[in-house]
């Protein structure tokens, strides 16, 4: 997607962001998380830490490479939200769990 259309959908993220990221016991996490998601959204060959933070408007590289690789969160609980919410909008029959790396 191009930054634009990923800023229109700011609205909808945030809502997405705040229910997912619930369980991140700091604002600062759940809003870093917020900016992870839409550097993940956006045009580009490269999903590292850098290259995201250079494309979007509010992103600081430091700050996000914190978010990824230091901060102390759980992931299983963010994990578990996002399985409910694809849960109710799918209906799976069977899950796929692809080699995915996770902090």
């Amino acid at each position: 997607m191009r930054l634009g259309e990923v800023e229109r959908l700011r609205g909808e993220l945030s809502e997405f962001v705040a229910d997912v990221f619930a369980s991140l016991p700091r604002r600062d996490q759940r809003r870093w998380g917020g900016c992870y998601l839409r550097g993940l959204m956006l045009d580009g060959r490269r999903k590292s830490i850098q290259p995201m933070a250079e494309r979007l408007p509010d992103g600081n590289m430091q700050a996000l490479q914190q978010f990824v690789n230091q901060s102390p969160w759980d992931p299983l609980p963010v994990r578990r939200r996002i399985a409910e919410r694809l849960s109710e909008a799918i209906a799976p029959e069977v899950w796929v769990v692809d080699d995915v790396s996770f902090p």
